[in-house]
């Protein structure tokens, strides 16, 4: 059975790696998983007593933590931003840990990755990187009927994200931009449907409410042409004045639009298949990513299941969201590559 250890108690380590935690042990469905310990939390910052979630042992530091739980039986939840992450895996590794859960994306850069990839190795690290899109009821659908053939050929994906997020912005803007915030969650569905690909253009926009400003972090947008031929466009939106995040796929003989839960408040998603000259289908289903994703690496880490094919998918996330921030400081605009009549190709 494993233990649990929670790095980083900001908003990704508190309220979504935590409750999920919590309803994995309580509720049953992590079986003889988790370890019956109190899961382990630690932030290089203070926290004050009354931001303490309950549940949470607080430890001083990692060694603490070492001493109080077997390291070589604990899962290590890393909910640190992109850019601080280093240091902490060679930290941990040095202590024991082998098992751990990186929040999403896995680096800021490739280089980052590189560095993650070879600390992996050495330590012989078994690395999971939380993706809930990827084990989302609505993308093994999705999947489900790319694979099929039902609707003939996958020739476009079109992602919204939109997501009203503006004074978290600017109290703390812990991402380099907002390529690194919603994006890694569809773009890593957009390889999973249709392969791996290149960036064929990309735009970003600040942040701001008049009187202070968030450079990069109001919207990001991209478009990936796959080596399958098929285009995908993703918006994503952090000043938007509602809540979104839809794909739309279009085939030769049909259309497939779906909705992801937007919040945890109501982890309902909705598919609508329209066959082409039909009438459209459409489910109503529960779908808790979240919780799917964090009990798949736990019972990984369990089985010692090889992760290198997931951690790899997660780079090349990295890799193309890289490749946009590029493209969106050189001013080549995502939509130019989407509009109509156009097959979607830049020059790389």
């Amino acid at each position: 059975m494993l233990h649990t250890l929670v790095v980083g108690i900001g908003r990704s380590g508190r309220d979504l790696h935590l409750p999920v935690v919590h309803r994995l042990r309580e509720g049953g469905a992590g079986g003889a998983l988790f370890a019956d310990s109190v899961p382990m939390g630690y932030d290089a910052l203070p926290l004050p007593v009354l931001d303490v979630p309950a549940g949470l042992e607080i430890v001083p530091t990692l060694a603490a933590a070492a001493a109080l739980r077997d390291p070589a039986r604990t899962v290590v939840h890393l909910c640190t931003p992109p850019t601080a992450r280093v240091p902490l895996l060679h930290e941990l590794a040095a202590l024991g840990y082998r098992r751990l859960l990186v929040e999403k994306p896995l680096g800021a850069d490739t280089e980052t990755v590189a560095e993650l990839r070879r600390a992996r190795d050495a330590y012989g690290l078994d690395v999971a990187v939380v993706g809930p899109w990827l084990h989302s009821s609505l993308t093994e659908r999705l999947a489900t009927l790319v694979g099929s053939g039902r609707l003939g050929a996958l020739r476009r994906v079109t992602v919204h994200q939109r997501k009203p997020r503006l004074g978290r912005t600017l109290r703390n803007s812990s991402h380099p931009s907002a390529f690194d915030v919603e994006p890694p969650h569809s773009v890593g569905v957009a390889l999973r449907l249709a392969g791996g690909g290149r960036v064929t253009a990309a735009e970003w926009s600040d942040a701001t409410d008049g009187r202070r400003v968030a450079p990069r972090m109001g919207s990001a947008g991209l478009t990936l042409r796959h080596d399958s031929g098929v285009i995908t466009t993703i918006d994503c939106d952090l000043v938007a004045p509602v809540r979104e995040r839809s794909i739309l796929l279009e085939f030769d003989a049909g259309t497939a639009l779906g909705h992801y839960p937007v919040s945890g408040d109501d982890p309902y998603a909705q598919l609508r298949v329209t066959p082409l000259g039909m009438t459209a289908e459409h489910e109503i289903f529960h779908d808790q990513a979240m919780d799917a994703c964090l009990l798949h690496a736990y019972r990984a880490f369990a089985d010692g299941a090889d992760l290198v094919a997931d951690f790899e998918l997660q780079a090349h996330v990295v890799e193309l969201l890289e490749q946009a921030k590029r493209r969106a400081e050189r001013g080549e605009p995502a939509g130019a590559a989407a509009g109509p009549g156009k097959d979607g190709l830049h020059a790389s």
